[in-house]
C-alpha cells in the first residue's frame, strides 16, 4: 500500500514538473532561421558587432569568402551595379518548409559606403531589370545605407545589386 501511495505522488509531481521543462525548453531555444540576414535585421540595429563580425554569421556561410565587383569610380547621380559572389559547395543541402531536402538560402549584408543609397526601381534600367529577374532586396534599416540582399535558392544565381550614388 505505502508502494502505491509513493508511486502515484511521484507521478503527481513529476508530469508537471517534466512538462514544465520542456516548455521551457522550447520556447528558449533560438531557431536556425535566425541566422538568415532578414532575421538578423529584426534583432539588430547595425549589421556588425563592435568587433566587426557581422551579426548574422553564425549559418552556413560564416567565414566563407565573398567576392564583390563594383565599379573603380563613379559620377555622382549615377547607378550601376554590384556583383556578390558567394562560393560554397552546391552539393550541400537544408531541409525546405516542406520537410524536403533542397538548395541551400543564400543571402548577404551590403554595407554601403557615405552617399551611396540603393536605387530608386524608377532609375533601373530595363537592362539592368532583366539582368537581375525575381530577386529581392531591401534596406537593411531606414535610416543606415546597408542592402540586406534576401536569401536566395542556390539555383538562382546571384545577378547583381543596384546601387546608387547621391
Amino acid at each position: 500500500m505505502e508502494n502505491r501511495k509513493t508511486f502515484s505522488w511521484l507521478k503527481e509531481q513529476m508530469i508537471p514538473s517534466i512538462s514544465v521543462s520542456i516548455m521551457i525548453y522550447v520556447i528558449t531555444r533560438t531557431s536556425i532561421s535566425n541566422t538568415y540576414p532578414i532575421f538578423a535585421q529584426q534583432g539588430y540595429e547595425n549589421p556588425r558587432e563592435a568587433t566587426g563580425r557581422i551579426v548574422c554569421a553564425n549559418c552556413h556561410l560564416d567565414n566563407k569568402p565573398v567576392d564583390i565587383e563594383v565599379p573603380q569610380a563613379v559620377l555622382p547621380d549615377t547607378v550601376f551595379e554590384a556583383v556578390l559572389r558567394i562560393p560554397y559547395d552546391i552539393q550541400l543541402k537544408q531541409v525546405l518548409a516542406n520537410g524536403k531536402k533542397g538548395g541551400l538560402n543564400v543571402g548577404a549584408v551590403l554595407i554601403l559606403p557615405e552617399g551611396f543609397e540603393l536605387a530608386p526601381p524608377d532609375r533601373i534600367s530595363p537592362e539592368l531589370k532583366e539582368k537581375i529577374g525575381n530577386l529581392s532586396f531591401q534596406s537593411y534599416h531606414p535610416n543606415k545605407k546597408y542592402s540586406c540582399d534576401r536569401p536566395c535558392s542556390q539555383g538562382k544565381p546571384r545577378k547583381g545589386t543596384d546601387l546608387s550614388r547621391r
